[in-house]
């Protein structure tokens, strides 16, 4: 039965692509999802289920031509038909025996009608379960029709039973192609190997990996998505050196700045890789800028990947009553945040919740809180967290943007034109004030291709790119460079900051990979180039 209204394609979390889109750039959520990299048009109704059971062909008597002998066609056709009946009826060897009979009797030239036969033969294995036949009989229905969608599906179907799940991949994604990613049923099979591959690979490297620390550019944009954070401020005068004073109020000797100091002096040097040893150096001690130490440490096991030595430091920071209240807001966001990777979206709720009760003048809590609400799908709450962040904090772009996106969904999925070009307008508003933000022009880019505006949605993309040159998952919903993007997916796999977000590297990146092998293999261009 065709569905009512378009179905957007899941990804590997579970997220339809359009939540997906709100997370390109968003440093603070760092997945993404297994979601084919083509399928740029937005159709007003798919083409069903796609379901593919039943063979194919009458089962109707074939006549000779005017009423003589038949032809070597004709028998081959006859007992096909006969094959289709016994398939009807359940009696599958049955229709195995005619079906063979059909393929010997077929003239070789009748490429058509002979990969018609296999094809009909490998649904009757399928039935039986023979996995192997299938495939080969599949092979033999392709290698005669090297676009027979039927006969690719029926072979990526009996490749997945076989746990071959590269080649099942390659197939399903040709299918995909093939129907303009129109079929819910092969959309969903691509997404599942992309998932089982994903997740297969990423802990195979995640459990061998050495810590890595992003780059300088990946940091900076990290720290930018916080605008209320003491740890990222820069060193104040009064902090180049470390003054305690005694007991009486007398000047202490000034002594070397604090593990935590020297840290700042890092981060401002961009020397990343020193920083974590120097803030355990202050927390050891005691010293007075514990909490902070505390924090940074946390924030930079994040960045490298290790959220399981940053919890703790989080959890100390969120308990510390004594501590500055902004300190423990920016834990509860992290912890929240870190909880949001984890899929464990009622600890990361309560998280955030707490972060608006102690500090209810934070735009940054209500920045990610909306951020959290959009991927729960709560776009009605995400748009008055946003609401309340630029209301703190009015030159939030990031803010601005993604709330311009959640406004769009909002009237797209509600069918109403005038609110869709009132989010259009309020995209190019953002844009134009925020010109540096990259994430206004992708989510601006995601917007036009659901207009199928693409050439305006391509420059956006490019505007995008010329921002973050290194942002692979900007090429891959760009579509135009799918060897650019797998490089991009490449280097980022190896800076994943949790397995879960390795996984989700790994799925984008054999998706990209896959269709790139398949338009080499049947001549097939991304149907928007």
């Amino acid at each position: 039965m065709a569905a009512s209204k378009p179905v957007e394609p899941q990804s590997g979390t579970g997220l339809p692509r359009w939540q997906l889109a709100l997370l390109i750039g968003t440093p603070i959520v760092l997945g993404a999802g297994a979601v084919y990299l083509w399928n740029r048009r937005r159709t007003k109704e798919r083409k069903g289920t796609g379901e593919r059971k039943t063979p194919e062909g009458s089962a109707s008597p074939v006549q000779g031509q005017d009423g003589g002998a038949r032809s070597p066609l004709d028998r081959a056709q006859a007992a096909k038909n006969k094959g289709n009946k016994y398939f009807k009826a359940t009696k599958y060897e049955n229709a195995i025996q005619c079906y063979t009979e059909a393929i010997a009797l077929c003239p070789t030239e009748q490429k058509s009608d002979l990969s018609t036969f296999y094809q009909n033969r490998a649904a009757a294995y399928e039935q039986q379960m023979k996995w192997t036949e299938v495939v080969q009989d599949c092979s033999k229905a392709v290698e005669l029709n090297p676009r027979y969608i039927k006969a690719l599906f029926r072979r990526a179907k009996a490749l997945e039973k076989l746990d071959n799940k590269k080649e099942c991949l390659e197939d399903v994604t040709a299918v995909c192609i093939l129907e303009a990613f129109q079929n819910q049923q092969s959309m969903l099979l691509a997404d599942k190997v992309l998932k089982q591959l994903g997740k297969e690979k990423a802990k195979e490297k995640y459990k061998n990996r050495e810590p890595m620390m992003p780059s300088p550019q990946f940091i900076k944009s990290y720290f930018s998505s916080f605008t209320d954070d003491i740890i990222s401020q820069p060193l104040q005068k009064g902090e180049k050196k470390d003054e305690d004073k005694d007991k009486e109020g007398e000047a202490a000797e000034v002594t070397e700045s604090s593990g935590y100091l020297k840290a700042k002096q890092y981060m401002e040097e961009e020397n990343y890789d020193k920083i974590i040893s120097e803030c355990t150096k202050e927390i050891e001690s005691g010293g007075r800028y514990t909490a902070e130490a505390l924090l940074l440490r946390a924030t930079f096991y994040l960045l490298i990947g290790n959220a399981t030595a940053a919890q703790p430091d989080l959890d100390r920071v969120i308990n510390m009553q004594e501590a500055n209240v902004k300190l423990r807001a920016n834990a509860l966001i992290k912890r929240g945040s870190m909880y949001m990777q984890q899929q464990q979206p009622l600890l990361s709720t309560q998280d955030f919740n707490m972060a608006a009760e102690i500090d209810t003048r934070n735009p940054d809590v209500y920045h990610h809180r909306g951020q959290l609400k959009i991927l729960l799908d709560q776009v009605d709450e995400a748009v008055g967290d946003f609401d309340e962040c630029i209301l703190l904090r009015p030159d939030s772009a990031l803010a601005q943007a993604q709330k311009c996106f959640a406004l769009y969904r909002q009237a797209y999925t509600g069918n109403n034109p005038s609110q869709v070009q009132t989010a259009m307008d309020g995209f190019e508003d953002v844009i134009k004030r925020f010109p540096k933000c990259a994430e206004g022009y992708a989510l601006y880019a995601q917007a036009l291709t659901d207009q199928q505006q693409f050439g305006k949605a391509d420059e956006m993309y490019d505007k995008c790119i010329e921002l973050e040159p290194d942002n692979a998952t900007t090429y891959v919903h760009k579509g135009g460079n799918l060897d650019k993007a797998i490089e991009m997916f490449n280097k980022a796999i190896n800076l994943a900051k949790s397995e879960m977000e390795m996984a989700h590297l790994y799925s984008l990146c054999d998706a990209a990979y896959a269709q790139t092998e398949v338009a080499r293999k049947y001549g097939l261009k991304p149907p928007t180039l």
